[in-house]
């Protein structure tokens, strides 16, 4: 299958510290893969980079095309981004922070087509949200606030969807819900990237891992060959005890290296 995000040799510095450096990899549509890798080391920037919200040198092909060439609301059409933090500043109704996720494909105050209504409808239900839209976001919990930020990210219905954290201030309950929702978007075709510090729910729920240190890329592949205790220790400087869960072996990790 073509690969509909291209990475070639992509760097990007941050004033004088290189974050990303020479990043070279081709993602497919149809598979959900989660960015690993210890605080600082460039995942959020990788994300920012795609988004536009970054400058970079080197290749970044978007559905088969240079990025350069595509406007920003193209890119805004191709590309769905939840941020992590989810901050909002204004009392906005949650309804109405749902719908800016159709502003690319169009829709201005009040002028909501049918398109636009199903899809956000569809990405209510998906997040659970129903019961908080007549709510000003500002007065929602953090773990309300990011199924929100999420439900945003899914009614732009695009090819390619990335999270920044999306599991972040969510309890157990919601973070795997969470999970499973990214993971079917995937399985839907959708490429699906998320910034995860959770390992064993990365791999649990994940196609492929992409590990980060220092800005550069040191692993990509499916997950259980991607954890291998030489790259975990040399990238987290952790230990992990392996788990079997079902049919499942996890990695739980278990104490630092001294």
């Amino acid at each position: 299958m073509a690969a509909i995000l291209r990475l070639t040799s992509l760097s990007s510095r941050l004033g004088d510290r290189l974050v990303l450096d020479g990043i070279d990899v081709a993602l497919e549509p149809g598979r959900f893969v989660v960015v690993v890798g210890p605080n600082g080391a460039g995942k959020s920037s990788l994300l920012n980079v795609i988004a536009g919200l970054r400058p970079a040198t080197g290749g970044l092909d978007i559905a088969g095309g240079p990025a350069e060439r595509l406007s920003p609301r193209e890119r805004a059409m191709r590309i769905a981004y939840m941020p992590q933090g989810h901050e909002f500043h204004w009392p906005m109704p949650v309804a109405d922070i749902v719908a800016l996720g159709r502003y690319p494909h169009g829709l201005t105050s009040g002028r909501a087509g049918a398109g636009d209504e199903a899809a956000i409808a569809r990405a209510v239900a998906a997040t659970d949200i129903a019961d908080l839209l007549d709510r000003p976001v500002t007065a929602l919990s953090g773990g309300e606030k990011a199924r929100v930020s999420l439900a945003r990210a899914l009614a732009v219905e695009a090819p390619i969807l990335m999270a920044d954290e999306p599991i972040a201030s969510l309890d157990p309950a919601h973070q795997l819900r969470v999970m499973d929702l990214l993971h079917r978007t995937a399985a839907n075709g959708a490429l699906v990237i998320a910034v995860l510090h959770d390992l064993p729910l990365a791999v649990r729920f994940a196609d492929d891992l992409l590990v980060l240190d220092h800005g550069r890329m040191v692993a990509f592949g499916e997950p259980h060959q991607v954890v291998a205790d030489d790259i975990l220790d040399r990238v987290f400087g952790i230990r992990t005890e392996r788990v079997r869960v079902g049919d499942e072996i996890v990695p739980l990790p278990w104490e630092r290296r001294t």
